[in-house]
């Protein structure tokens, strides 16, 4: 029964993504039968590695280190300083050594006997790309382009405790939370999940060979809290591609819901709180979001820095002015991101500071507000209004966009009841 549900789910991918792929079928490799049987004598199975014979071989694998050369690696194992300028000069015209990245991959295969000498030199350059270098008796280099495939993946879960654990719980790549968590930025208050909340998605993943190089796109998603549904329809529109909801409007606002990622909140807005420091009950025009030092700060919308400043109060706090209404203002913060001042023009989702304890504070935290015509307001109970919706002339294709990921999302629902009713029989 999964496996009828993914082929049902898999269809609704291809129409959503309006491909088609000719697939012939080749009458030579599906033949039985022929004029004669030839029966080969078995040859033991080489391990080969990009085509050498690695068996007799010692490996040894590192990275490349900051202002390191090729010439500095294989030196150490035994190959000589005119042999290392030779393959150099050898590989010019497929490959500039000097272009190699320091943090990637490499590979050494060396003789052990009579002494460790590399016999051959493996640089990953790309996920895709990895580099050969022969250094017996013909220097030469090698390219190996290996493409990229996609697959489809679906996921779905429950919250128990965060998105987070229950992606990681339920076998996902740890990268859907984050790109779930910015698709629905704007409209689910990550930092007040409930249990019980429930999420699906539907996802390319890119793959070199048998490894995975990560999510690559979101093609629909569904994210129900606190009862209510929130769906992501990716829709490309004036050439990007953005997610809207079942209407058309876009899930992107004008405000973010909160200015950093990965936190909770340990004081909410208030008119009358006891200070945990001057001991007095006092408003607390703001939502405090408890989180290490060092954790960066973001701007919740476009806008002009109006301060940057530090007083004792408040330390390091930063106010930004977004349009003629709205203004916010992050408080007791480590200190500002580079190039924050006064005039600064800055975007959504801009770093403009970090958490950190400054002023009269009792722990890491940043304390966040935000104001309309001057006048503070709690930043949970914000409706911000959404950017560019789906233009009219484009809702015929929405309405098909949005008809196909629907059905996917259904599907995936439909495939999981299945699957518990034959559990159950």
């Amino acid at each position: 029964m999964k496996r009828v549900g993914h082929s049902i789910l898999l269809l609704f991918y291809l129409i959503l993504t309006f491909c088609c792929t000719d697939f012939g079928i080749n009458e030579a490799e599906n033949q039985i039968g022929g004029d004669s049987i030839v029966l080969e004598e078995e040859v033991p199975e080489r391990n080969l590695v990009y085509g050498i014979p690695v068996d007799s071989l010692k490996k040894i694998d590192g990275k490349i280190r900051i202002n390191r050369f090729l010439s500095d690696i294989l030196l150490q194992y035994g190959v000589t300083y005119p042999e290392v300028n030779q393959v150099i000069e050898n590989s010019k015209d497929v490959f500039d050594v000097r272009k190699m990245v320091s943090g990637n991959s490499y590979s050494v295969y060396c003789d052990t006997f009579p002494a460790l000498k590399a016999r051959y030199f493996l640089y990953e350059h790309t996920p895709e790309a990895t580099y050969v270098f022969s250094l017996g008796d013909s220097l030469n280099i090698t390219e190996f382009i290996e493409e990229k495939r996609v697959e489809i993946k679906f996921a779905s879960g429950t919250i128990e405790t965060s998105l987070w654990e229950a992606i990681v719980e339920g076998g996902y790549d740890p990268m859907l939370a984050i790109e779930l968590s910015e698709i629905f930025a704007w409209t689910v208050d990550f930092f007040g999940l409930q249990k019980g909340d429930t999420f699906k998605a539907i996802y390319e993943e890119e793959f070199v060979g048998d490894r995975s190089l990560g999510i690559s796109r979101i093609c629909g998603a569904r994210y129900t809290w606190s009862g209510k549904p929130f769906t992501a329809i990716p829709f490309i529109q004036d050439s990007v591609e953005s997610y809207f909801d079942m209407d058309g409007a876009s899930l992107r606002k004008a405000f973010l819901k909160a200015p950093l990622r990965y936190s909770r909140i340990s004081s909410r807005y208030s008119s009358a709180r006891l200070h945990p420091i001057l001991r007095i009950v006092r408003p607390h025009h703001g939502v405090d979001y408890a989180a290490p030092i060092g954790t960066p700060v973001v701007s919740v919308g476009d806008g002009r820095v109006i301060s940057a400043s530090y007083d004792a109060s408040n330390g390091n706090m930063v106010k930004i002015q977004h349009n003629s209404v709205h203004s916010t203002a992050y408080i007791h913060l480590s200190h500002f991101a580079s190039g924050i001042k006064v005039g600064t023009i800055v975007k959504q989702g801009d770093v403009i500071g970090y958490v950190g304890s400054t002023g009269l504070s009792t722990g890491p935290h940043l304390d966040f507000r935000f104001y309309v015509n001057g006048s503070p307001v709690d930043p949970l109970k914000v409706e911000a209004p959404s950017v560019d919706p789906v233009l009219e002339e484009n809702m015929e294709k929405f309405n098909i966009a949005r008809t196909v990921v629907n059905n996917l999302l259904d599907s995936m629902g439909k495939e999981l009841q299945a699957d518990s009713l034959i559990a159950e029989l």
